[in-house]
């Protein structure tokens, strides 16, 4: 994998809410974060905690109340729908379910060759758009003669090799690497948020699913938000790991660090519920009293504390910020040195 210290997307204090009765339900809340060319970010945390939101939010598929969505620079929440299309175009989402995100009545070809369709180049170009169709079925593992089926055919694998193929399949008119790295994607997006992409999925079938996208990574140079609430999952494919917690980022840093030197006791009670494949070897588990809170009635101070088995006064009162302990690992608790 290809890493390097440029930022290639920038989020700042990002906010999207949903107007609820008579209130607003905080999805997204001030969340703050960024991904590395050629880097994976793992977004983790519970259903409910606004991942996906921060996801769909930072591409536009939701529209965001505030902050600001920088990519290669630029604020894409201020984008008139022209730069819309092109951003479009390097920026691509592969979803959770590939059941329901796949229009039943299309064939394998016609699903992936619907987004080249868009361009001129494919649609006055019969032969030029079904050899690109052909060349993305290689290259996500997808035998040839399936290019006729349709996806109530195929098993869940292969739905979301398609669903992977249709994003990869775009034909930029930005391209970030300065030489082609194969004939099938001499261009290709930048930047692919994947939503959930193999909770739907059996255990065998997720790991040919990641072991997929960290070769296509490998050799396209890929950069992707992984969001997950599994994090045995994320921990295969990620860089970094940012923790969710009812619409905020409590704990983010290297992947190493959250396994083996995590801070915030929400983290912690996550990982204690990872199994340890090693029979007689256990872990003592976390277990969390208390309810978690409403995201439309929020507590004051931490939101955690209702939870947290460190919780004071403090906590209850002041909200902690997320702050740097070392090493670029940030953690948002007024106590992140508890053991």
């Amino acid at each position: 994998m290809t890493k390097s210290s440029e930022k290639l997307v920038e989020i700042n204090h990002l906010k999207k809410y949903f107007k609820v009765g008579k209130g607003f339900l905080h999805a997204v809340d001030d969340v703050s974060f960024y991904i590395n060319k050629g880097e994976t970010l793992g977004l983790v945390g519970e259903s409910g905690c606004g991942k996906s939101t921060t996801g769909r939010t930072l591409i536009r598929l939701l529209e965001a109340d505030s902050g600001e969505v920088n990519f290669h620079g630029k604020n894409v929440l201020s984008l008139n729908k022209a730069e819309m299309q092109t951003f479009r175009e390097n920026v691509q989402m592969v979803f959770q379910d590939p059941y329901s995100s796949l229009n039943p009545r299309l064939s394998v070809f016609d699903l992936i060759a619907e987004p080249l369709t868009n361009i001129e180049e494919y649609r006055k170009d019969k032969k030029k758009l079904d050899a690109r169709v052909r060349e993305m079925m290689d290259v996500v593992g997808l035998s040839r003669r399936l290019i006729n089926a349709y996806p109530h055919e195929l098993d869940g694998g292969r739905r979301q090799r398609v669903g992977i193929g249709r994003a990869l399949a775009l034909d930029p008119a930005f391209v970030v690497c300065d030489e082609p790295v194969s004939r099938a994607f001499s261009v290709k997006p930048d930047f692919i948020v994947l939503d959930e992409p193999v909770s739907a999925l059996d255990v065998c079938i997720q790991a040919q699913i990641i072991n997929l996208l960290k070769r296509l990574q490998q050799e396209l140079n890929l950069t992707y938000l992984f969001i997950s609430h599994d994090l045995s999952v994320v921990k295969h494919i990620s860089n970094r790991i940012g923790v969710m917690y009812l619409g905020k980022i409590v704990e983010l840093g290297d992947y190493r660090t959250i396994f083996g030197d995590s801070r915030h006791p929400y983290t912690k009670a996550l990982l204690s519920a990872i199994p340890i494949p090693k029979i007689g070897v256990e872990r003592k588990q976390i277990i969390l009293k208390g309810d978690v809170p409403s995201p439309v009635n929020l507590p004051g101070g931490c939101r955690f504390a209702g939870r947290c088995p460190y919780a004071t006064d403090k906590c209850r009162q002041e909200e902690p910020k997320l702050k740097d302990v070392g090493n670029t690992h940030y953690v948002a608790c007024h106590y992140d040195n508890l053991e």
